[in-house]
């Protein structure tokens, strides 16, 4: 099936999966970026090492990017609903999945910049958490990828059936038989 509006839900996956993405991104490089700025004034020593969560955040962006690309490219005017909603499943989880690793990014980063420039020792810790924080982001570009893969390249016609005939084949109106 093919109705006009399959095209929505395609769309509609693909600017969920930018825009909750890059939420996502944004919220962990701005609030990474106030701890940087907080422990620069004690250390401006450890700026460039303090840079590594707002790198971290700016990458969960990149994944809403390549999925939100991958699913327009498959968008066209035959596009049957069943991967409107493959595509809008695929969107909202690398999406959904790359704001809350971005909120996870952001309060890690915040809390483990400043805590670095008060004790060093914190610093493996924190790039630690940070990586478990960046892979729920991941699990979610890896889920929309494999659903991507789902899409179907059918046509958008649906196979003629009629339980009503003995071998299940059309009725033919014009003729009023089975076809």
């Amino acid at each position: 099936m093919c109705p006009i509006y399959s095209s929505f839900f395609g769309v509609m996956g693909a600017s969920a999966a930018m825009v909750f993405s890059a939420l996502g991104a944004a919220y962990g490089t701005a609030k990474s970026g106030t701890g940087i700025a907080a422990m620069s004034v004690m250390r401006p020593e450890l700026i460039m090492k303090s840079i590594i969560p707002v790198v971290m955040a700016g990458i969960i962006a990149i994944y809403g990017l390549v999925v939100s690309v991958l699913i327009a490219n498959n968008i066209g005017t035959d596009y049957p609903l069943f991967n409107g909603f493959i595509h809008l499943g695929a969107g909202l989880a690398v999406g959904i999945s790359g704001l809350a690793a971005g909120f996870a990014i952001g309060i890690v980063g915040d809390s483990g910049v400043r805590g670095t420039a008060q004790q060093p020792k914190l610093f493996v810790g924190m790039i630690l958490i940070l990586i478990f924080a960046e892979v729920l982001g991941l699990y979610g570009l890896i889920v929309a990828l494999i659903l991507n893969t789902k899409a179907s390249k059918g046509d958008c016609h649906a196979s003629c059936y009629n339980p009503c005939c003995p071998t299940g084949q059309c009725y033919d109106t014009d003729k009023n038989q089975c076809a």
